[in-house]
């Protein structure tokens, strides 16, 4: 009978640690709809950075665009530039790349995104985060009316996903979810 015993909380204690172990793991159902947050949020930087670049949007409003988009990234972020007129990429912190793009010297500027799929699955990492990258592409058109300048090219860029557990409280009660947030966006490749 002592035996059992022992045996009986050798596996209640086995089992506690393996679901304890387990409780930060993604189910598949999370990992999709964790997806699906992720892709929508890559979405919304892409309306943003449109609206940011556009010479139609007025400051007061390119500004609240910037603070919206800067939401969506965690801290240190830094976002590729690149050109078919040079080798380097340039990295900007989010914040300066948005100021950069709203401070571009084109009458016209369209820049869309496309084909935005993910290229490595969410993968734990040491610090209990997952990370995985989405790929897109940018076209970017600009024009200037003056001087008759058009410049178009067409950007791969690798978008760092990060998972992790967080905690809010909502009616005095503790409530854990699993929030995305965007990290380094890296230039892969650039053409006309």
């Amino acid at each position: 009978m002592k035996k059992h015993i022992q045996a009986f909380i050798l596996l209640f204690f086995a089992t506690t640690l393996f679901a304890a172990a387990q409780s930060d793991n993604i189910s598949p159902q999370r990992k999709q709809a964790i997806d699906s947050l992720a892709l929508e949020k890559v979405k919304d930087l892409s309306k943003y950075i449109s609206i940011i670049g556009s010479k139609e949007t007025q400051f007061s409003e390119a500004n609240r665009v910037m603070d919206r988009a800067e939401e969506l990234f965690a801290p240190g972020a830094e976002m590729g530039v690149s050109s078919i007129n040079s080798q380097e990429v340039a990295y900007y912190p989010v914040r300066r790349y948005f100021e950069r793009l709203m401070a571009l010297n084109y009458d016209r500027v369209n820049i869309s995104w496309y084909d935005i799929h993910y290229i490595s699955d969410l993968e734990r990492q040491p610090d209990g985060r997952y990370v995985g990258v989405v790929t897109i592409y940018q076209r970017f058109e600009g024009t200037s009316a003056e001087t008759g300048l058009n410049y178009k090219d067409t950007t791969k860029k690798d978008i760092t996903i990060y998972v992790e557990k967080k905690q809010t409280q909502v009616a005095g009660r503790t409530i854990e979810f699993w929030d995305v947030m965007l990290g380094d966006i890296r230039v892969t490749e650039t053409s006309a």
